[in-house]
């Protein structure tokens, strides 16, 4: 036996100092109406919406669409990675490691329509999912998913359809560099912000926001008339409008708004 097999076995077999996975209590995921509510609305609007309420660190920066054109909206899946000590948990064994790992569990957990919420730290050598584990990830019926950090294949997961936001692609495996997949149905940190199990994930080009569970009928309610207010301002200025007269609206145009509106006119996104 070569010495780094020796010095794998004993990592193996050694009682770790801390139990893994860790996951989190139960919670409740969204109402079904909420997330039908809020397919209506754009990322940008709901960020809006929020940051008017007081709520302001909902964007999650950094993750792009892996595919332009793609939209999602579902109850956040959560899954947290923490750096590697080896003490606890490294990447030796690859694969088979991890499989006893938070990643392979929060594949068990997910339901149809959630989104799976990675946090990763940005890292650009962490591979978080691959074409496997996100073709398992769509036999079970999720929605999305939103990264913030790397996949791997990403050809191959691209052609799988599944709506992915994530900061690029990497050769590498998930624990192959210096993360390991540690706990799920916690909250995490993706993209600066806070992300609780059962919350409410948006992303479209403009990218990923998370609505708040409790948040989410106030901004339903926020966002319909933003959005139909829009659609009424952009024909006018389509039309030769003044800006300035139509956006924002003032008391004149939004009168104007209203009568159109009342009329019949405008639907939701």
């Amino acid at each position: 036996m070569s010495i780094d097999q020796a010095s794998q076995s004993d990592h193996q077999t050694e009682t770790p100092a801390w139990e893994l996975p860790v996951r989190g209590g139960p919670y409740e995921r969204p109402d079904p109406g909420l997330i039908e509510g809020i397919r209506g609305i754009s990322a940008a609007s709901a960020c809006a919406k929020l940051h008017a309420q007081g709520i302001r660190r909902t964007f999650m920066q950094g993750p792009r669409p892996l595919a332009g054109g793609q939209r999602v909206v579902g109850s956040a899946l959560t899954l947290q990675f923490m750096p590697q000590r080896e003490d606890v948990a490294s990447g030796l064994g690859q694969e088979y490691i991890e499989r006893r790992t938070a990643l392979w569990a929060v594949l068990e957990a997910v339901r149809p329509g959630d989104v799976l919420v990675v946090q990763a730290y940005g890292d650009s050598r962490t591979g978080c999912l691959g074409d496997m584990l996100v073709r398992y990830f769509k036999r079970k019926g999720g929605a999305g998913i939103v990264v913030d950090g790397c996949v791997r294949d990403s050809a191959r997961v691209a052609a799988l359809g599944v709506p992915i936001w994530c900061t690029g692609s990497t050769p590498h495996y998930a624990s192959q560099s210096d993360l390991f997949p540690w706990a799920y149905d916690v909250p995490v940190a993706c993209g600066g912000a806070l992300v609780l199990p059962g919350d409410i994930v948006l992303a479209d080009d403009d990218g990923a926001v998370v609505v708040p569970r409790r948040r989410a009928g106030a901004v339903i309610e926020a966002a319909r008339d933003h959005e139909q207010w829009e659609q009424f301002s952009r024909m006018r200025l389509d039309e030769g409008a003044p800006l300035a007269d139509y956006y924002p609206l003032t008391p004149d145009s939004r009168g104007e708004y209203e009568r159109w509106r009342d009329a019949g006119n405008g639907t939701s996104r």
